[in-house]
């Protein structure tokens, strides 16, 4: 066998190094830049999904094990720190041109970001993007500033402090509950133009007019935007300042209180019907009534002071029975509720159970019991006023008696409380009844007796008193007793 001579490993190294560059020329690709879907990327919890496509070559040349990645710049457009946005599963992509689907993180808010697409295997980057404004709207609604107090004042030569509310409840999704939004306030130059004054989340205002404030989603449109305030001087004198019923005015009072805003000053004074309300100096009153509630507000070296007439929804109502009532066996009673309830809705009951059927403004009671008729607004206002009423069985108060009594005991069980005579004596016989306590003292003198001795509280002590009577008929007969009154 031959021993290889310089020149031949001369030879058989260069065919080594002509493999190998021809390896590695071939494991190569180029990426070409990425093509945006979009112009701007406005993302939201409801839609945060867009597209780019991109080329690549050759495609001979990806391993199986290669994956392709969307990386995204900062605000700036640099990708020192970049964000990897889309990362596609091993060996997915493997046809050019390429379109990949990717969301924005909710940190983005800019109007210059870039995206390149990178591949693993083997390794290689597109050149950037072109720059696209992107903001993620965390936040979308409006919300309220000021309180929601339409008017603001300040004394000449001061300032106005407008601040977006918070926290943030059911009817205002505020803003400041989310760290990472920035806000830009304007003021109104005419009815559909405004002009930008400040960044922050509030403004000092020392120029009059109209302002309110923006989340800074940048170019992309948004409904993240505040209440309008308009702002006055007061040169000389009392400025005015507006109160607002956070639920409105007229207001229901099934949903709870209301709160009275008013501008803001550096101390408050509640009235309510002219009258002061003790302890009411906040910038804010909670109320369940209605009435005109005024407010004095010291705004340093001037002042302001306004008024609202507050109104509930709260229905007018009645019933035509007192609260309690008697009847006979044979006898019943109407009930009837007016109302100024809407659509109103009527349930009666009777010993707390609800009576089937009854469903009108009337009632035809013919039992004894304890009964309650709710009247339920359901429109607009959710309210709803209950009445009570008892209805009783009816004493007679002329019983047919053949003999007159000689001993009662009003204890108030119903049973003998009275002092019953036969009907010959009693009212519309012209009979004369006189009873007299054992001292002789008249405690009773009538032409018109009712059975209805003793009316008063006799005051009984554990002995048993003693009264005595005289009944003088029309035709002057004449029937003299004694009554035993007992415990």
């Amino acid at each position: 066998m031959l021993k290889p001579t310089s020149l031949t490993q001369f030879i058989y190294g260069i065919c080594l190094c002509l493999v190998i560059v021809s390896q590695r020329a071939n494991s190569q690709i180029i990426i070409g830049t990425p093509n945006l879907g979009f112009t701007q990327a406005c993302a939201s919890e409801s839609f945060n999904t867009y597209n780019t496509t991109f080329i690549f070559s050759p495609e001979s040349a990806l391993n199986a094990s290669n994956q392709f990645s969307i990386e995204m710049s900062d605000a700036d457009g640099d990708f020192a720190n970049a964000t990897i946005i889309y990362t596609t599963a091993a060996g997915s992509v493997t046809t050019s041109p390429a379109t990949l689907s990717f969301s924005l993180p909710e940190t983005t808010a800019g109007e210059n970001y870039r995206i390149r697409i990178k591949s693993s295997s083997p390794v290689a980057t597109s050149s950037r993007s072109i720059p696209f404004a992107a903001y993620y709207k965390i936040q979308d609604s409006p919300f309220t500033i000021n309180n929601l107090v339409s008017t603001g004042a300040y004394c000449a030569g001061g300032s106005y402090l407008l601040s977006i509310d918070n926290p943030g409840n059911e009817t205002n999704d505020s803003p400041l509950l989310y760290p990472s939004l920035t806000f830009k306030w304007y003021k109104e130059t005419g009815p559909t133009t405004s002009a930008f004054v400040a960044d922050g989340p509030t403004l000092a205002v020392t120029t009059e007019g109209t302002y309110f404030v923006r989340t800074n989603y940048g170019t992309c449109t948004s409904d993240s935007f505040s209440n309008r305030v308009t702002i006055s001087e007061a040169i000389s004198g009392e400025a005015n300042a507006t109160i607002v019923s956070s639920l409105g005015n007229p207001y229901c009072p099934g949903e709870g209180f209301t709160s009275l805003s008013t501008i803001s000053g550096i101390s408050y004074q509640w009235y309510k019907d002219g009258n002061i309300i003790l302890d009411a100096t906040n910038q804010m009153y909670q109320t369940n009534e209605s009435g005109t509630f005024s407010v004095q507000v010291n705004l340093g070296d001037c002042s302001a002071s306004g008024s609202i007439d507050l109104i509930s929804e709260l229905f007018d109502s009645s019933i035509n029975v007192p609260e309690f009532n008697e009847m006979s066996d044979e006898e019943s009673l109407i009930v009837t509720v007016t109302t100024t309830a809407i659509n109103p809705e009527f349930t009666w009951y009777l010993n707390g159970s609800i009576i089937t059927g009854a469903t009108d403004a009337s009632f035809e009671a013919t039992e004894f019991g304890d009964y309650e008729v709710n009247i339920t607004q359901n429109t607009g206002c959710t309210t709803s006023i209950a009445y009570l009423f008892s209805i009783e069985e009816a004493l007679d108060l002329f019983p047919e008696v053949e003999n007159i009594p000689n001993l009662i005991s009003p204890n108030g069980d119903s049973i003998n409380d009275t002092w019953i005579i036969p009907t010959q004596y009693t009212s519309g016989t012209n009979t004369e009844v006189i009873i007299m306590s054992n001292q002789g003292k008249v405690v009773l003198q009538t032409k018109d007796y009712l059975n209805n001795w003793p009316e008063n509280d006799l005051k009984l002590t554990s002995i048993n008193q003693v009264y005595y009577y005289i009944i003088t008929t029309s035709d002057d007969k004449t029937k003299k007793g004694s009554i035993t009154v007992v415990k």
